[in-house]
């Protein structure tokens, strides 16, 4: 049984200037609403990807973008496979980047800080419902998951501890992918 858990290709975003962290909560809002560019695909490296029974997505607008600008549609298509969710919080001040302000944030996330989303241990709960539901699938033939980083990252650990090998490393920011064997 194979699973590869590929990571969505680079958002569109429209807003990349200084905000503040109450500000944060529209920039999640629009980054969850992002799409990626059509002609952003990989060309080399994705010869396993005809080769899939199954095409899974998340429902996040940027991972069904991405399925398309590979060339194809999900086979399904499930809310449990969405990124964790990104914490924000109130403050009036500093002004700084969204990328840094999403990088402070998830750090707090790890050590706890879920205001406005959920929490690690429900992000890990759903993450372990969406690496079964992908085992469910891959009984069929080999399965391609269009996911999210931290997401896939979760995916990929309950698979590890349900016996799943894992591939040597990922590549890439955006478009990296690992295959998982059973």
């Amino acid at each position: 049984m194979k699973i590869i858990l590929m990571r969505h290709g680079k958002p569109v975003l429209a807003q990349t200037g200084r905000i503040t962290p109450a500000e944060m909560e529209r920039w999640i809002e629009h980054y969850n609403l992002s799409e990626v560019e059509a002609d952003s695909a990989p060309i080399a490296g994705l010869q396993w990807l005809d080769s899939t029974t199954c095409i899974v997505a998340s429902t996040a607008p940027r991972a069904l973008s991405s399925v398309q600008a590979l060339g194809h549609t999900a086979s399904v298509v499930d809310a449990v496979f969405c990124e964790a969710q990104l914490p924000f919080a109130l403050w009036r001040f500093p002004c700084l980047s969204p990328f840094v302000w999403a990088a402070f944030f998830r750090l707090l996330w790890f050590l706890g800080y879920s205001r406005g989303s959920e929490s690690v241990q429900a992000t890990k709960a759903r993450a372990k419902t969406a690496a079964r539901k992908l085992i469910a699938l891959a009984e069929q033939g080999p399965v391609l998951l269009v996911g999210h980083g931290i997401m896939n990252r979760l995916i990929a650990k309950e698979l590890i501890a349900l016996g799943w090998v894992a591939p040597a490393k990922h590549q890439g920011k955006y478009w990296s992918a690992g295959v998982y064997r059973f």
